[in-house]
């Protein structure tokens, strides 16, 4: 049974940098997709960037502006949302996800990926 689990995180001030990485228990390059996706109590979850491992595609949410990089390590079945210049908007719980079966790999479907990592907690302070 594939299985994602998380580390990173954690509480910074604006404009600081964290990483979150995604460890699968298979090899990545066996999914369709791996994603991040965050979410804040009381407010549905949004997706924040995607990546294709088998290709390398990715795909982010307009939000992002550049700030955060999707990336992968195969050696290691890895994958790492590496965050910059981190805004207090982007306090949440952040989830890592993939999609075994084929969709869109696109930020704004999660309805796609259907296994999931335990969630990571992201606090940016003003």
């Amino acid at each position: 049974q594939d299985h994602l689990a998380q580390s990173g995180g954690g509480s910074v001030q604006a404009g600081g940098s964290l990483r979150l990485s995604c460890a699968a228990s298979g090899h990545i390059v066996g999914f369709y997709c791996m994603g991040w996706f965050r979410q804040v109590p009381g407010k549905e979850r949004e997706g924040v960037a995607t990546l294709r491992p088998g290709g390398g595609t990715t795909a982010y949410a307009d939000f992002v502006k550049g700030r955060f990089t999707i990336t992968q390590d195969n050696s290691k079945n890895i994958v790492y949302l590496e965050m910059y210049n981190l805004e207090p908007e982007d306090t949440a719980m952040y989830y890592c996800a993939a999609d075994g079966y084929g969709g869109s790999c696109s930020p704004l479907n999660g309805n796609d990926f259907d296994v999931w990592g335990q969630g990571s907690q992201v606090t940016v302070s003003s």
